[in-house]
């Protein structure tokens, strides 16, 4: 019985999405593979992910190597599709009409066999271990990392991951098409660190997600927009046009252990403060789990980071090209703070306190526009929340 080969393509990966890098095959010419299993991996310029086989069967040949940059729709690999009808050695159908009793004896290998024929003399670069981590996934011609003597010792030098290259190439593209500038605020969130003590049990049980810090600030920052809209708008190449957006599209810096993305939440200013939390929370849980679609990392009209989960008290974030602002929210330390009390009198007091750091585009973004903005943000966060705020869940947009 003659073999079905089908010849594999690089689908759509999402929206303006036309070419992708294969940054690692996950079986070898010769392993079997079921319909759905992952075949391989592949970056673009906005995520990683694993392409699935769309059948079940052999892999009996790749056509396209790894840290090779080809177009959707390009072919990548040949599969030999898994035979259905039972093939009895006893009764082969190419078998010589004239001697009908030799097939018996004669060598199995020829009609069970015929794909790992092709495992003969596969290409160097086909046949790999998988390796667990990022920084081996792109193995070249010399898979090992090279190592140099020096006065020092050794050191040794690595080939940096297909989305670290990414995320170099963009940070220095931001910083070279755009006049970048911080203006800093501390906010008093003692108030929220309160209600955060309060509610945490009920909102936990309503929403299956913790109340952080970050809804609040992504809330009180998706208010402000609304009055400052020139923080949330783009500007052309030449600085001639400003476009505004309709709403407000709000990306979130998500840590992963293959690199930073910035997710979207879309129209974040129609959701509550519950609605928000529970966007955060899935969307990271994508990145991490690397299931993130590469629709969902794009059209983000304004940035948030949180720089302050790992202890950074600030920092001054890269603009999420094209956009004109992003604001990182520092750690929330509790400090000895003097306040005036109701009187005008100064007391001393132990206070949570943030610092908010807002990177702008100062091409089109002067400096008391950012501070108007940041001050937008203060006055809200520090004017405090309701429970019914906390709590309150939006209808999912159509």
């Amino acid at each position: 019985m003659s073999e079905t080969h089908v010849t594999i393509t690089l689908p759509s990966l999402g929206e303006d999405v036309t070419e992708a890098t294969i940054t690692r095959w996950l079986v070898s010419v010769g392993d079997p593979v079921d319909a759905e299993d992952p075949l391989v991996e592949v970056a673009t310029d906005k995520v990683d992910t694993e392409i699935p086989s769309p059948h079940a069967g052999t892999l009996v040949e790749i056509l396209a190597q790894e840290d090779d940059t080809i177009d959707v729709g390009a072919d990548i690999a040949i599969i030999a599709l898994a035979q259905t009808a039972p093939q009895e050695p006893a009764t082969p159908v190419n078998a010589p009409p004239a001697a009908p009793a030799t097939p018996v004896n004669a060598p199995p290998a020829a009609p069970a066999t015929p794909v790992n024929a092709t495992t003969a003399a596969p290409p160097p670069e086909a046949v790999h271990a998988p390796a667990p981590a990022p920084a081996s996934t792109n193995p070249g011609p010399a898979p090992t990392p090279t190592v140099a003597e020096s006065a020092g010792g050794t050191q040794s030098v690595q080939r940096l991951p297909r989305i670290r290259q990414v995320i170099a190439a963009r940070m220095m593209q931001s910083l070279q098409t755009s006049a970048q500038l911080t203006s800093v605020v501390e906010v008093d969130v003692t108030g929220i660190k309160q209600l955060r003590a309060q509610l945490k049990t009920s909102f936990h049980e309503q929403t299956g997600v913790k109340l952080s810090f970050l809804p609040f600030f992504a809330k009180a920052a998706v208010e402000a927009l609304d009055t400052h809209p020139l923080l949330g708008a783009t500007v052309n190449a030449e600085c001639t046009e400003i476009t505004y957006p309709a709403g407000v599209d709000l990306g979130i810096a998500v840590d992963s252990p293959k690199g930073l993305m910035v997710p979207v939440i879309r129209d974040a200013h129609q959701r509550s403060i519950a609605d928000l939390a529970t966007d955060i929370a899935a969307l990271a849980e994508q990145v991490r789990a690397g299931s993130i679609s590469p629709d969902a990392l794009v059209g983000g009209s304004f940035t948030i980071t949180n720089t302050g989960s790992r202890g950074a008290l600030f920092d001054t974030p890269i603009l999420n090209s094209p956009q004109s602002g992003i604001l990182g929210t520092g750690a929330v330390v509790e400090r000895v703070v003097p306040r005036p009390d109701s009187a005008g009198e100064l007391t001393i007091g132990v206070r949570a306190m943030v610092y908010l750091a807002l990177t702008y585009d100062h091409r089109v973004v002067d400096g008391a526009d950012a501070a108007r903005f940041l001050a937008t943000i203060k006055t809200r966060l520090e004017g405090g929340f309701s429970t019914d705020e906390v709590l309150a869940t939006h209808a999912r947009r159509a």
